[in-house]
């Protein structure tokens, strides 16, 4: 679909500014959403409708809904509930709690995999790359439809497709790193088979749909940097990556991207070897700073980078934070955006004046 200011589509432009081509403008996007609690909050403060309407954001890629995880599909089941939580199992059979009525992290309780007879057994009830119904659905008429609007298009979406992704949430955040040490067989075992089993999905997908991006969830990183060493990336996660890339060179897909909080500045030089040429968020609370790593790597694709907790205080600290990183933005092949999610401590009029004045910075009319 062509954007009436300039005839460039959505696709056009976001791939344009992404690989250092010619475009009119930067890409505008409001990506991240708010949490439940900030949405509450914001239709008490008057919000009727989509939030983001009134702005006319340039449009997201749109994700190619194949199942890239367990299959058959594992429902969410409750196990029990009260007044404060509930637990139940998720998609990936994981045991966890959440408190209800604010937004926290959930309390991880038991994950799928503890030793190599569970793993050969989830792989073999839930992972098999050619059951019938990864296939299944409607993803084939939505494709056709945003191919024929030239919008953007992704493989790969969270939480069910990631290399390191995938082994946190088989084994454990604490419990996947410790078998780093203790289990490396197991780790390789399960980083190699996720991996054939995107690709056997993949490789339907591009047999009948033109793909722009391919995206890889990790959240691998926190606030002191990532929770593996290079070493250990390359170790386990390189070949994996390098599987992916000649896929994505073979079949004309130019951007791989990751998604990891936290701070990846250590490991960017890993995944930009493997192929990775597109990573966001650059949280702000992790010490990353865009315009710095906007010269260090000039050559990546970035997105992200503007501090959400901003947005809590007044108009003054936001034109602040978005003159701070305007310099990214001026070097290309950056997406200003927030760097996660909006907290409940951000008012409705703080975000409208958020997104208007994005919105002259881009250049969008």
């Amino acid at each position: 679909m062509k954007d009436e200011e300039t005839m460039m589509t959505h696709r056009e432009r976001f791939l344009g500014w992404m690989t250092g081509g010619q475009v009119d403008r930067p890409p505008y996007w409001l990506f991240w959403g708010p949490w439940p609690t900030t949405m509450d909050r914001w239709r008490k403060e008057g919000l009727v409708g989509d939030y983001r309407a009134s702005f006319d954001p340039d449009q997201l890629p749109e994700k190619v809904p194949v199942n890239c995880g367990p299959c058959p599909r594992l429902e969410r089941t409750v196990l029990s509930e009260d007044d404060d939580s509930v637990t139940f199992t998720d998609s990936w059979g994981i045991k966890r709690r959440d408190l209800k009525g604010r937004e926290s992290m959930s309390e991880f309780l038991e994950f799928p995999v503890k030793d190599r007879k569970d793993w050969e057994r989830f792989k073999e009830e839930s992972l098999d790359p050619n059951h019938p119904e990864r296939m299944s659905g409607d993803w084939r008429a939505l494709c056709d439809e945003w191919t024929r609007k030239d919008y953007p298009i992704q493989m790969g979406y969270y939480p069910d497709v990631g290399i390191f992704g995938s082994v946190r949430w088989l084994l454990g955040d604490e419990e996947g790193l410790v078998a780093f040490y203790t289990m490396p067989d197991l780790v390789h075992d399960i980083m190699d088979h996720m991996t054939t089993l995107y690709l056997t999905v993949f490789e339907q997908v591009v047999n009948e749909v033109r793909v722009d991006v391919i995206h890889i969830w990790e959240d691998m990183c926190a606030q002191l940097g990532p929770l593996i060493s290079p070493a250990h990336w390359n170790e386990f996660m390189g070949a994996p990556y390098r599987r992916i890339a000649a896929f994505a060179k073979d079949n004309n897909i130019p951007l791989i991207s990751v998604d990891t909080d936290g701070d990846p500045d250590l490991i960017i030089p890993c995944m930009m070897d493997a192929g990775v040429n597109f990573v966001f968020p650059f949280e702000v609370a992790a010490g990353c700073d865009v315009v710095a790593l906007r010269e260090k790597y000039p050559t990546l694709g970035m997105m992200g980078g503007i501090d959400k907790r901003v947005l809590a205080l007044d108009p003054e600290a936001i034109d602040r934070e978005l003159a701070r990183i305007t310099p990214a933005i001026e070097k290309g092949r950056y997406i200003p955006t927030l760097d996660h999610l909006i907290p409940d401590d951000v008012p409705l009029e703080n975000y409208y004046y958020y997104a208007e004045a994005l919105k002259k910075i881009i250049g969008k009319e």
